[in-house]
Order: C-alpha cells, then structure tokens, then sequence
C-alpha cells in the first residue's frame, strides 16, 4: 500500500524488498527520463534550409520558419507527406483538444504536418496505400507505396544511418553531400534531438515485395525530435547516486543523443562512450567476457534492439549486480522477466509487460521508481524492527525461565503470565513500528545486500545484549524478592512488571539501531 500511494503498484510483494535493495536500474529513455511529449522541432533538407517549428507536443498551433535564406516549401510538403504516409498512427480532433493514436514517433509527423496545413486523413484518402512495411525496430523503419500525384512512390522514414544506406544516389553521386548530410545529423544529435529521415523512390509498377525496391532512395531530409526530460529526473538520479545506486540509460535513440542526454542527468561523465547495438553485436560474437567488459563499461546503452536489453541484464547479473529494469513494450517483456526487478510503465505500457513486471509504474516516471526505493527500504527497516522486538523479548524470557531451572528456582512467571505480557506488551507495540514512517536517511545509505539474512550481526548483537540484560535483571529481582521473605505471588507479580517496565524503557528505543542497514 505504501508504494501505491507513490505511484508504483506492486503485482509481487517480494518487489518491495528486492527494489530497496537494488543498487542497479537499467531504465528506458522515453517515459520514465523524459515527459514523453515527442516534439518535431527542426527539419534540415539536404541543400541546406533549416526550418525551425514552435509548439509543444500536441499543440498544432506551431509555426514553421525557415532559418536560412533558399526556402524549399514544396520540399518541405513533400517530406511532410512522405511522413504522413508513411505512417501507423491516427491524430483526432476532440473537444478537449487533439489526441494521438499509436506511436509517438508517428503522431510527431501527423501534427508536424498539421502545422503546415496538411491535413492527414485527406491526404491518405487521396493518396491511395497500396503496401506498407511496418516499422519492426530490428529494421529502424517503415514504408508504403502509394498512389500520388499520377503516379507511384514508395517513401519510407526511419533512423538516419538506416535510410542513408537506401540512397544510393546520395552515396554514389555526391559524396560531399553525404558528407554534409551526416554532419548534420551528428549536430543534431549532440544537441540532444532525436534523429530520423524521410525519403522517397517514384516506382512505374505497384511493387510486391516492397523491401527489394529500398534503394536508389531520394533524402528528402533530416527531422529533429525533441522528448525533454523531466525536470523531476534530475533529482531523482541524484538521489540514486547519493543512494550508491547505478543508473543506466537504455534506448533505440542515436548514440550521440543518448549520450548527451546522460550527461544532463548526470548518469553519464564527459569521457563516459556509449555502446551500441552494433557494438554488443560484435562484442556477443567475440563472447561472454567480451561482452560482459562492454556491458560493465558503460551507463548509456543507444540504438539497442530488444533482444540486446535482455543480454544487458543478463551480464550485469553475471557480474554480480542486483539489476531493475524498465519497459513497455511487448518486446521488453524478456528483459522484464530476466531482471531481478522488472518495472513496467502503467499509462504506455502493453499487457505482455505488465503482466511480466513485478512493479507498474502509474505515472511513468523515474522519480517514482526513486520514491519505490524509499518505500521499500521502510519497509523492509519496520519489518527488522518488529522481528527485532518479537526476538530480543522472547530471549529475555528464555533466559529468565533458564536461570530459574539452573538455580532451583521456581518458574518466575507461570505460562498465563508469559502469553499476557506477550500480548500486552509485544501486541500493541509491532504494530506502532510496523506504522513507522520514513526517518529521513533511507536515501543516503546504500542498498544492503540481497544475501543479507534478516538476521545481521548487530541484529542478533542487540538481541542478545537485550536478553542478556532484561532475563538477569528480571531473575535477580525475583531472586530478592523470595530471599526477603515476599510469597511467589507476590514475586512473580513484581517479576511481571519489571518486565513489562523493561520491554517499553530497554526494548523499544534499542529498535531503531539493532534494525539499521
């Protein structure tokens, strides 16, 4: 309940213990680091216009400027076409304002082309789909043949790498050009865009197979995304660092926008390298060592695949980490699974993921996966301190009951009296710590280990200084009451409120130390 109320639903209740012991989070880009709001804010066609887009997110009040001097508008419509086209999403006018269906990648194009005038729906109307490839993210694309303009014309969009080995007219005819064309990209990434491409191929016959026909592509142009981050995020990383926790950013993104990003959040040094897909590819070829020596390497993971989240999590537990991660997607649904913690993201997430996640995330934000950790650390801390209390009294007794039998004696207090002050005293107290609120400093240790027994050293050095000081005292208090003449009764009943008296004034204010990290 305590972490509901943060916004991070448990499916497992062994999900509280093990994320306030998790000193390692593998977490997506879009959702939990940024308010995954993509934004289409520059497009940069290959002569060189640069057009600036205003608008946030949906707002398709956005105006397009041009922030160089040759203005190619007609191209521009042409690669807001090919975009809408080329796309698997919908974008409905309602009255509380627009509202996009599908991938956020794809709705980013159908309000870029709003702001230019273009409505969507007629556009696909008149321009008749005759095929589509679906975006797959192994390919880094999506395209479709349709009619348009007396013709037909397959346009794709995707990842700039992904596209520029398509147009072979950029690559065989004008070097400079792709030259300048990667350039380009390579600013925009570092500027923390997300980087994608638009191009085209008129075709003379409706192709049946439409993966042999992507080459020879037309660039029409280079399209900069922008997801910002939650401003909540930046604290929510310092905290894990403060808290001794690792953060890594994993994402499908460019390696330099990864990186700069990272770098924002702090999850990432200035000397700190990405690794790329490519680069586990070629690192799960050479082995595991390999591999394991990339993985560890680094804290921002770019241009992963799926397949490759779940080979991440996988060497960081081989070496030795107790790993979170984060997911939405059904192909996320491995990593999720193979995680020591899987966290899924409540308001984007798919089915498959949730129901593989221990922890759904209601609000999609990384700050309530920090919040989580808190909360699993209190937690965890009341649980010890009752475990605490329930043991240390209980050894007090044990011992008083002892100390009787080995100096003939009789019993100190009868069974009655044992189960009374049990439930007087023990009865009401572990509830109140249960109840116990955060004491402030949960942030600011690191995680315990998950091989710690609940029982620790200072754990079961408390218990015993507690037993060892109540069951004496107790004994010698009943040793001197029936050495001065009082009736077992009456030592017994004075026995019964020493130790009454003992577990309140002794027991109690010893919980919080004997139950600490």
């Amino acid at each position: 309940r305590r972490p509901a109320h943060k916004h991070a639903i448990l499916r497992r209740l062994r999900a509280a213990d093990s994320l306030g012991s998790c000193p390692e989070i593998a977490s997506d880009k879009p959702g939990p680091l940024t308010v995954n709001a993509r934004t289409i804010r520059r497009v940069v066609l290959p002569a060189g216009d640069d057009f600036e887009i205003s608008g946030e997110g949906l707002d398709l009040h956005g105006t397009v400027t041009s922030a160089t001097a040759g203005v190619e508008r007609q191209r521009l419509r042409l690669l807001a076409d090919a975009a809408v086209l080329a796309n698997e999403s919908d974008l409905e006018i309602e009255a509380d304002g627009p509202v996009g269906h599908g991938d956020g990648v794809d709705v980013a194009f159908l309000v870029l082309a709003e702001k230019l005038g273009i409505n969507h729906r007629e556009t696909r109307k008149r321009c008749t789909e005759l095929g589509r490839v679906p975006y797959e993210s192994a390919n880094a694309f999506s395209a479709s043949v349709n009619a348009y303009e007396g013709g037909y014309e397959i346009f794709v969009k995707g990842s700039a790498e992904r596209l520029l080995q398509m147009c072979s007219c950029v690559k065989d005819g004008n070097p400079e050009l792709l030259q300048k064309i990667e350039a380009q990209v390579s600013e925009m990434a570092r500027a923390g865009y997300r980087v994608l491409a638009v191009a085209h191929r008129p075709v003379d016959i409706v192709p049946l197979e439409i993966e042999s026909f992507l080459n020879d592509m037309e660039f029409l142009g280079i399209v900069g995304m922008l997801d910002p981050l939650r401003p909540e995020a930046f604290d929510a990383v310092r905290k894990c660092h403060a808290a001794s926790i690792k953060v890594a950013m994993v994402t499908g993104d460019h390696p330099e926008t990864a990186v700069a990003l990272a770098r924002q959040l702090g999850i990432a040094g200035d000397e700190m390298l990405p690794a790329t897909g490519r680069q586990i590819s070629e690192a799960a070829a050479a082995g595991d060592a390999a591999l394991r020596q990339l993985v560890t390497g680094t804290r921002v993971f770019a241009r992963v695949e799926p397949h490759q989240k779940k080979q991440i999590v996988e060497q960081l537990e081989a070496s030795g980490e107790f790993v979170a991660v984060t997911g939405d997607g059904v192909n996320d649904a491995p990593a999720l699974s193979q995680a020591h913690v899987g966290i899924a993201m409540g308001r984007r997430g798919t089915d498959v993921a949730r129901e593989s996640a221990d922890i759904i995330l209601v609000d999609d934000n990384f700050a309530s996966i920090v919040e989580g950790i808190k909360q699993g650390r209190i937690v965890y801390s009341n649980i010890r301190k009752v475990i605490f209390l329930l043991a240390s009294t209980g050894a007090a007794e044990i011992v008083l009951v002892l100390l009787s039998l080995v100096f003939g004696m009789p019993l100190p207090l009868f069974p009655l009296q044992l189960l009374w002050l049990n439930l007087v005293t023990n009865g009401v107290q572990h509830i109140a710590l249960v109840m116990e609120p955060e004491e402030g400093h949960e942030l600011n240790k690191p995680p315990r280990s998950p091989t710690e027994p609940i029982f620790n050293r200072l754990m079961v050095e408390r218990v015993l200084v507690s037993a060892l000081v109540m069951g004496p005292l107790a004994f010698a208090v009943f040793w001197w009451q029936m050495e001065s003449g009082m009736s077992e009764s009456g030592a017994r009943n004075m026995t019964l409120l020493l130790m009454a008296v003992s577990y309140t004034h002794l027991t109690l204010p010893t919980t919080g130390i004997g139950c600490g990290w």
